[in-house]
């Protein structure tokens, strides 16, 4: 098996296994206690602590550790939100952030907050002038993630620390992603981030909170961790994610190199041996090992039981999946096609032999999909009418890729200049639609009230 979804969860470092069985052995006992194997503990605890904050670049006294990245980014964001609550509600947020920043923005929000979410360019990056436009009197904290989880674009964290700071408004940054690989850059005030990601064991995050920043942490709580976790420290997992973040850092900037050249050529191969695919992301400002791509007419779920049959661990964030008949809300704010699509992640060791076999398997691991789904769809098999001029094609009650597919095969009979209606009620086509008209230089029209579902009007072009 080829494991290439480390976005996800990277495999655990040698490090990591190291430090944690030698901790278990002697970091058993309670730090706070005073006699010798409570000291033990504490110096394992205080060493930990020590190297985890010189990975991040703060004050060892600024990092407390909890039990998980989405424990540090709902505490970080409680936190500061009550520290600031004088100043005002308001809450700025990306629309491509993690969902653990979009739950916390979504809890504001129902105790009456204000909540902005500011847009993102085709690439998934946001503009730090965006974030400028979005400050206002009231502001309490703006979050940003340094990459993105799906498509791997970094994001302008230093520009919008900037403009933040000389508004007097902390930034929260989400670092789960690109902490194994670097510092983030920037003035600032809140970070957080998650062991698993880099190689720690899970069960370990971080928060970060910058001295001068206000911040009241919520809930219960005791004299661990300054007050901001509560509970027992899982000694033996914090001294692992500590040694394992010094570990990848060590080796990252010679890692970073070789996963660049291999997403670079998933990039260029997946373009040129995949009909009718779109990769997604920024060419340039991205993480080394996350390359996402979409394909037309393909059920995401099936292709990736496709691909594990062949051998390779692969994630989506396709609405065709049995979690969920949504989107990403990804590749819906980065205004992409979703339907088909793939996420690779390479965690750091990926051979590249394996690589090369993935995209010898791709072309037909595709190919075998959209035959299974029918496309192409014979034009006779398509529910169509014609009403007023305008070809309708009835989708109801048919998931992704469906609709996409039923649109693609009876666009070439109507003439150029006409119009093609879908009549659809699966929310991935209010993406999926527009997505396909611009990869085949058709116009999308927008959309229409329908007796069921949303009607899609496409004009045919070429």
């Amino acid at each position: 098996m080829s494991y290439f979804d480390a976005a996800s969860a990277a495999p655990l470092h040698p490090v990591a296994r190291q430090a944690l069985l030698a901790a278990l052995d002697d970091g058993w006992a309670d730090p706070s206690r005073l006699y010798r194997e409570g000291r033990k503990a504490r110096m394992l605890l205080d060493a930990a602590r020590e190297a985890a904050a010189e990975a991040v670049g703060c004050r060892a006294d600024e990092l407390t550790f909890t039990s998980s990245g989405t424990r540090a980014v709902h505490t970080g964001v409680a936190g500061a939100l009550a520290g600031r609550r004088r100043t005002g509600r308001h809450l700025i947020v990306s629309a491509v952030e993690h969902s653990s920043v979009l739950h916390s923005a979504e809890l504001l929000e129902a105790e009456g907050g204000a909540v902005t979410r500011v847009p993102v360019l085709r690439t998934g990056a946001v503009d730090a002038g965006s974030y400028e436009a979005a400050l206002r009197p009231g502001t309490a904290l703006a979050c940003l993630q340094s990459a993105n989880h799906e498509v791997g674009t970094v994001q302008p964290v230093a520009e919008v620390a900037e403009v933040c700071r000389a508004a007097g408004v902390p930034l929260l940054v989400d670092a789960a992603q690109s902490l194994g690989w670097e510092r983030v850059a920037g003035d600032w005030s809140l970070l957080t981030a998650s062991a698993h990601k880099w190689g720690g064991p899970s069960g370990v995050g971080l928060l970060v909170v910058r001295k001068g920043v206000r911040f009241a942490a919520q809930g219960a709580s005791d004299e661990r961790e300054s007050g901001r976790a509560a509970g027992f420290e899982n000694l033996p997992a914090i001294v692992a994610a500590a040694a394992s973040l010094r570990a990848v850092r060590s080796e990252a900037e010679r890692e970073s190199v070789r996963l660049r050249e291999l997403t670079a050529r998933i990039r260029a191969r997946v373009a040129e041996s995949v009909p009718d695919v779109e990769v997604v992301g920024d060419a340039e400002r991205r993480l080394p090992g996350i390359v996402t791509f979409s394909c037309l007419y393909v059920d995401g779920e099936t292709l990736l039981h496709e691909l594990d049959r062949e051998g390779f661990s692969v994630s989506s964030g396709s609405s065709c999946t049995s979690s969920t008949l949504t989107p990403s809300h990804v590749l819906k704010a980065m205004g992409v096609l979703s339907e088909g699509n793939v996420r690779v992640s390479l965690p750091a060791g990926a051979a590249e032999a394996d690589v090369d076999r993935f995209l010898e398997v791709l072309p037909g691991a595709v190919a075998g999909v959209r035959e299974k789904l029918g496309a192409p769809v014979p034009v006779a098999a398509v529910q169509a009418a014609v009403q007023e001029d305008v070809l309708v094609v009835d989708a109801l009650g048919k998931r992704c890729p469906i609709p996409v597919i039923e649109l693609a095969k009876v666009i070439g009979t109507v003439p150029v200049g006409g119009r093609v209606r879908v009549l659809s009620d699966d929310e991935a086509a209010r993406l999926d639609i527009p997505a396909w008209c611009e990869m085949r230089g058709q116009r999308y029209e927008g959309e229409q009230a329908a007796e069921r579902g949303t009607a899609y009007l496409v004009r045919r072009l070429t």
